[in-house]
């Protein structure tokens, strides 16, 4: 019964780990096809930093959107994207692209900080749903790594798993062997939770979807129809979440839990 078990949890971490190796390799076989090359990249990032310090938002603003149309990306590189698109007054792009940086790191303190004042600045206030505690709670733990970081720290769990096996066969003194089991047992654990943390992550970032308003004002209709009834306005700046696509209509949610259907130049995904 155990080995089954243990067959079990071997072939379910493996199976994670393989999902996360290819979502962290496919964008490192996507940049063969870039149309410039890393130092050349770094020069237009140069270039954009350089207009934004003076002032010429809108040059800036074309100089990352080049770098991000030829597969580059990056924290640094939606950050200012971002703030260029603040300084130009376009509020619902910004907020896309410091979602994006968030995306990429969510725990940065600076994103985090711009992306509370942009967010201040819009014009739909929406309440989301209340949640009970237990699931605010995990939703805030599986917010504090990106796919990235839950990767790297499922596979230093799954390390410390194979040290302590090691260890605990190696080791002479029977001191060192029950440290070893007593490690291997919370390192399996932990292993566990950041597997399906990781699992949970993997998931949503492949099948759930969210966007950004970035129309000044959009109507939402009941159906995906112009000549459909109005369901309700909503503006720049405001994050949805995509559900179904007809045709050049996409079927969104609100945090409160109002849906409709929005055209799809409207809004961008992050």
């Amino acid at each position: 019964m155990r080995e089954k078990i243990l067959k079990y949890l071997s072939s379910y971490i493996s199976g994670i780990l393989m999902a996360a190796a290819l979502s962290l390799l496919l964008p490192g076989f996507l940049k063969a096809s870039q149309l410039m090359t890393k130092p050349e990249a770094k020069n237009m990032m140069a270039m954009g930093n350089k207009y934004y310090q003076d002032k010429q938002y809108e040059k800036a603003a074309d100089a990352y959107q080049e770098i991000i149309s030829s597969g580059f990306e990056g924290t640094s590189l939606y950050y200012n994207l971002g703030d260029a698109y603040y300084r130009e007054g376009k509020l619902g792009l910004a907020i896309l692209y410091y979602q994006k940086a968030l995306r990429l790191s969510p725990g940065n303190g600076d994103v985090i900080h711009n992306l509370k004042i942009a967010n201040a600045r819009t014009v739909d206030k929406i309440e989301a749903l209340p949640q009970f505690f237990l699931f605010e709670w995990w939703e805030s733990i599986l917010a504090a790594l990106s796919v990235t970081g839950w990767t790297f720290t499922v596979y230093l769990f799954y390390a410390i798993v194979l040290l302590s096996i090691g260890l605990y066969f190696f080791a002479k003194r029977g001191g060192l062997q029950r440290f070893a089991v007593y490690s291997g047992f919370v390192s399996i654990v932990l292993l566990i939770v950041t597997s399906s943390l990781l699992a949970v992550k993997l998931n949503r970032d492949m099948n759930v979807k969210s966007a950004i308003v970035i129309a000044p004002t959009a109507t939402v209709k009941l159906s995906p129809d112009q000549s459909s009834n109005d369901a309700f306005i909503i503006h720049e700046g405001l994050k949805v979440r995509e559900l179904n696509s007809v045709g050049d209509w996409i079927d969104i949610r609100l945090e409160d839990g109002k849906e409709g259907w929005i055209q799809k130049n409207d809004i961008a995904t992050i």
